[in-house]
């Protein structure tokens, strides 16, 4: 399910490597899948270290013709594969494979969520944001969506489709919840406010706004107690939801913070569609977590904590406490 793409030297490959040992002739040549019609408004992005480094943003990237998200990235970038063209080895001239004894491996996300299937195999849509990132996966292999992209996949779904956009809010009367609302709506997305726990289904995207207390009996919102391993967010949340630990790209913590504190991060659970959640360890930092939903808080940031003094991007930089 990971969206990984990296041949690495180790035995043992990522969960979603498996899927992309098929691989396609024409990628070497860097060809997209024929004469089908362009997609437009494509954004191609290339970063390490959860977004932390900035390599490449190609706001216009060159499309010829019906692209898939190998074709695209090797038309407008360097890229070395293995496996006959199965597997992203570099970009750019950064390669993956091991960084200070840990692996770090090349993963890529459409519109803010972790593609199912090999990049050789993932279309390019209109609109679509592509965004690459080489990054320690030591913590997890499976990061299962990212605010990074923000106002995707909002604005122009998944895989091509549009999907119907919820805000459950708790409670529905509460400022974070028309604040994030309104945010939503500025960007084109008709969203629609229901109780929480009213939205959930299929073709169906979640935005879940309030006090991590009042939103811990989800499923999806619980993983977030129990780390990026279970979730793909790099926090903890402590389970009264008064406390949030931060996490560095290897899971360990970094600080805990506890009143005032806000959480902007996408996950999923099980099979359903990304769950983005807006929430805090009490009123105030839910209120920070909503007016974080913004393009430049967001851009780039697998989630975020917020406080009163700013953006703190996870996962956290070690010795950042």
């Amino acid at each position: 399910m990971a969206g990984v793409i990296a041949m690495t030297t180790r035995l043992a490959l990522p969960a979603g490597c498996v899927a992309l040992l098929a691989s396609c002739a024409a990628l070497l040549a860097g060809c997209g899948l024929g004469a089908g019609k362009a997609p437009a408004d494509v954004q191609l992005t290339v970063t390490r270290n959860f977004g932390a480094g900035l390599l490449r943003e190609a706001a216009a990237p060159r499309v010829v013709g019906q692209e898939t998200v190998m074709s695209l990235l090797m038309r407008n970038f360097s890229v070395s594969t293995r496996y006959s063209g199965g597997f992203v080895e570099s970009i750019d001239g950064l390669a993956g494979g091991r960084e200070d004894g840990q692996p770090d491996d090349w993963f890529y996300y459409v519109n803010g969520v972790e593609a199912p299937e090999g990049a050789a195999e993932t279309n390019v849509h209109p609109g679509d944001r592509i965004w690459w990132d080489r990054h320690d996966w030591s913590a997890t292999d499976n990061i299962p969506a990212v605010v990074g992209s923000f106002p995707e996949p909002f604005l122009n779904g998944i895989g091509g489709e549009r999907l119907q956009v919820h805000v459950e809010c708790a409670p529905v009367s509460s400022d974070p919840c028309r604040t994030v609302t309104a945010r939503l709506r500025s960007v084109g997305v008709p969203a629609t406010v229901t109780r929480l726990g009213g939205g959930t289904g299929p073709h169906t995207l979640s935005v879940i706004v309030g006090p991590f207390s009042a939103l811990s009996a989800d499923p999806g919102v619980r993983a977030i107690e129990h780390g990026p391993a279970a979730s793909g967010v790099y926090a903890r949340m402590s389970a009264s939801g008064g406390a949030l630990t931060l996490l560095d790209e290897r899971g360990r913590p970094v600080r805990t913070l506890s009143a005032g504190t806000g959480l902007v991060a996408a996950t999923r659970f099980a099979e359903g569609e990304p769950l983005w959640v807006i929430t805090g360890t009490d009123a105030a930092g839910v209120d920070l977590a909503a007016d974080a939903l913004d393009e430049s808080d967001l851009h780039d940031h697998f989630a975020v904590a917020l406080t009163a003094s700013g953006v703190l991007p996870l996962p956290a930089a070690s010795g950042s406490a």
